[in-house]
């Protein structure tokens, strides 16, 4: 064999061996259909060819958006919920082998375990506990994908689309819950404001001077509004003071 095609053929070689592997990358490598127990990057790798064949494993964090599921609450209220998972490859080698395909495979397992914990929980739970619900979320499915080596860091529970109907009627309790504060408000006023009228007028009884000094004050701002002639009676302490006089 010629030196030429000899160093032919060995370029040829090289340029199919010869892989990169970026830094958030790692190669998993079978060698005659056996996976080699380290997984090879990031840098410059050789995988041999055509003994070798390489996988590459992104271990960057992925965001998968669950499509909106339909779900049967607790107290039997069908809502559509969708989610946001968050996780990410923390062994290569679990995640090639374990599976065949782990993205499908975390997106299948996100969908039914949705549906599974939220159908658990009642509506009031589903709208103002999210956090917790989201937490167990997380939990369940990460137990269950641990064994493909992912790690699902966290889970975010978007939107939940209610029924035409269900929101009407939460907009009517709403509304009662509001006209019922507001008559207890008022009322509480009503009470209030009784409370002190009777104290004023139990302190006006006690003084008959300070009744005629109110009376005049009311006069002089009814006067002060509008030009106006007021005949009013003079006390009678007055009018007797001056039959008094007479004799």
């Amino acid at each position: 064999m010629s030196p030429f095609i000899l160093l032919a053929l060995v370029t040829f070689w090289v340029l199919l061996s010869v892989k990169v592997l970026n830094e958030y990358e790692r190669g998993v490598v079978f060698r005659l259909g056996k996976v080699l127990p380290e997984p090879k990057g990031p840098g410059l790798v050789i995988v041999a060819w055509p003994i070798d064949r390489m996988v590459r494993i992104s271990l960057r964090t992925i965001v998968l958006d669950v499509p909106p599921q339909d779900v049967i609450t607790r107290d039997n209220v069908t809502v559509k919920v969708n989610a946001v998972v968050y996780f990410r490859v923390v062994d290569p080698l679990k995640a090639v082998v374990q599976v065949e395909n782990y993205l499908y495979a975390t997106s299948q397992e996100a969908q039914t375990t949705l549906r599974s914990i939220l159908g658990g929980a009642h509506l009031d739970e589903l709208l103002s506990e999210r956090d917790r619900l989201a937490a167990i979320l997380q939990e369940v499915i990460d137990l269950h994908t641990d064994p493909w080596g992912v790690k699902v860091s966290q889970v975010a529970v978007k939107a939940v689309d209610l029924p035409p109907e269900m929101v009407r009627a939460m907009a009517k309790q709403a509304e009662s819950e509001r006209e019922k504060r507001a008559k207890v408000i008022h009322a509480s006023g009503e009470l209030d404001a009784s409370k002190q009228l009777t104290e004023a007028a139990a302190a006006l009884a006690a003084q008959p001077m300070a009744l005629h000094l109110r009376y005049l004050q009311t006069l002089t701002e009814i006067a002060a509004e509008k030009n106006s002639t007021i005949i009013f009676p003079l006390p009678i302490d007055w009018m007797k003071a001056l039959l008094d006089r007479d004799k």
